[in-house]
């Protein structure tokens, strides 16, 4: 997909964050845009500036944890433009500084609602609509650094095994959609400035309700000095076009990676040993 002009690009969690800036860039390449989140007022906010960048806008509250309501908006984002070409499954929430076993059970549903099954709604409902017109399309998928691995003293496990499912699952979509015009990518990026770390104001009732957590200050700092929604949106769009599937924007989460992959080498080693003492390695007698 080197041309996206006239394109139909589908986001979610567009309100703000990179969810906006993806929208924003999409909009300068000349694509219409069906823009969802869970927040009306910033997201009508946001459908303002695409249109005065002059693309076609589709504006819908959405939550991405309810299948039902992800394939109503395919449904009615297909009615709209006819035609869907681009996915962005972007919504996401952020949950650190809680260990796991102090986490709870609504929690972890609506953590994996979101993360895990929000992109797996996102695929389900749009992929018939891209192979349908047969124009081909791409999928992009939003993981996390912490999709690749899970930063000591953060407290992220749950986040970061939402993620890791993500990247798990856009693997699996790539091999499905292999041969196919239809390309997949992963987003891992680290610090974007966004709001995810508030993402307890949009919870919703049947996971408990709004609540209020104040970050960490660091934390918030952290993302206030990271990238803009949109040079990650640049990055993507350039992914599109080279269909290329990983997206890392962040070249220090490398020795993060480059860690967590010598440590599992490591394990290999020690395994091999206890491999052959245990006599594992042996045919059943």
């Amino acid at each position: 997909m080197k041309d996206l002009k006239g394109k139909t690009a589908f986001v979610t969690g567009a309100a703000s964050g990179i969810g906006r800036g993806l929208a924003l860039v999409l909009a300068q390449e000349g694509c219409h845009l069906a823009i969802a989140d869970l927040e009306t007022v910033p997201l009508q906010a946001v459908k303002a500036e695409l249109e005065k960048r002059g693309a076609k806008v589709l504006a819908l509250t959405l939550d991405v944890s309810d299948r039902q309501a992800v394939y109503r908006a395919a449904d009615e984002t297909e009615r709209f433009f006819g035609k869907v070409h681009i996915v962005c499954n972007n919504a996401g929430i952020g949950l650190r500084d809680t260990p796991l076993d102090q986490i709870a059970d609504a929690d972890y549903d609506w953590a994996f609602g979101v993360n895990t099954f929000g992109v797996i709604n996102g695929v389900k409902a749009f992929l018939p609509k891209l192979k349908k017109h047969g124009e081909g399309g791409h999928i992009v998928n939003t993981a996390s650094m912490a999709g690749l691995h899970v930063m000591p003293g953060w407290h992220h496990g749950l986040y970061a095994a939402t993620k890791m499912a993500v990247v798990a699952l856009s693997e699996g979509f790539q091999e499905a959609l292999a041969g196919s015009n239809i390309g997949v990518s992963v987003l891992c990026p680290a610090a974007v400035d966004s709001k995810i770390y508030r993402s307890g104001r949009v919870r919703p009732a049947r996971f408990g309700g709004p609540y209020q957590a104040e970050p960490r200050p660091e934390a918030e700092a952290a993302l206030k000095a990271g990238l803009s929604g949109e040079q990650v949106g640049l990055a993507v769009v350039r992914a599109i076009k080279d269909n290329e599937f990983w997206i890392l924007t962040h070249p220090v989460g490398r020795d993060y990676v480059k860690r967590r992959h010598q440590r599992i080498m490591d394990a290999f080693d020690r395994n091999e040993r206890v491999v052959k003492e245990l006599g594992l390695d042996k045919p059943r007698a």
